[in-house]
């Protein structure tokens, strides 16, 4: 075990685990933005899904561990291999020259940080129902917890879809630099991975978002809305 941790403690090591974790915290994404727009199927598609996720507390729990593991590890990771690369550079450079560094890339720690706060709002907000409280409460017709309400009422008020829309869009800026540099971190540095890599990612993560934004946007224009 030793050598293991020492391994994942060293440049080469932290970069596998943050590619490694940061490709199952993308499928967990997905998986989230897909249940996420069960709110176009009305009230009875998104509250029965909540009511299945409920109901299979393996499911339900073992997601829920695993994300909080790939999550630390990736947060801690990312951390120490920015302390390493300060620590190898302590002086600025006088002029800053970047020539192949992308803006997504020299923000990592930025946008990284600004999405972590984000997660934690958004837990609060719809797994714990400690903002908007009221909201939290609700139930249907047929006694399970109203989701699909909550989703609504929270999204209408502008100042929450506002906070929800600028963190999906540095959401967007770190993934599509992190899934451009996960090939190349597990060893991939074909020319011609490298290639697609450069024009997929950005369309990967533009896709996912458009995928998040699609309900916020669509409650504050009108679209989805309670039934009477």
């Amino acid at each position: 075990m030793n050598w293991l941790l020492g391994w994942a403690r060293s440049a080469p090591g932290s970069k596998v685990v943050m590619a490694v974790t940061g490709v199952l915290l993308a499928g967990f994404l997905v998986g989230h933005m897909a249940g996420n727009l069960l709110v176009f199927g009305g009230p009875g598609a998104l509250n029965a899904y909540a009511a299945w996720l409920k109901g299979s507390p393996l499911v339900l729990w073992g997601a829920r561990i695993g994300l909080l593991g790939a999550f630390t590890l990736h947060v801690v990771t990312g951390l120490r291999l920015w302390r390493q690369n300060r620590a190898a550079r302590p002086e600025r450079y006088v002029r800053e020259n970047t020539v192949q560094a992308s803006f997504a890339s020299r923000s990592m720690v930025l946008t990284g940080a600004v999405v972590g706060a984000f997660v934690v709002f958004h837990l609060l907000h719809f797994t714990l129902g400690a903002i908007q409280r009221e909201h939290a409460l609700l139930s249907d017709r047929e006694g399970r917890h109203d989701v699909y309400a909550m989703v609504v009422l929270g999204f209408q008020n502008p100042l929450v879809s506002l906070a929800y829309v600028v963190a999906l869009l540095l959401l967007a800026l770190h993934l599509s630099h992190g899934l451009h540099s996960f090939a190349q971190s597990l060893g991939f540095r074909h020319r011609r991975y490298t290639a697609c890599l450069e024009t997929a990612a950005p369309i990967a993560a533009a896709l996912l978002i458009i995928g998040f934004l699609a309900v916020p946007v669509s409650v504050l224009l009108g679209f989805v809305g309670l039934t009477p």
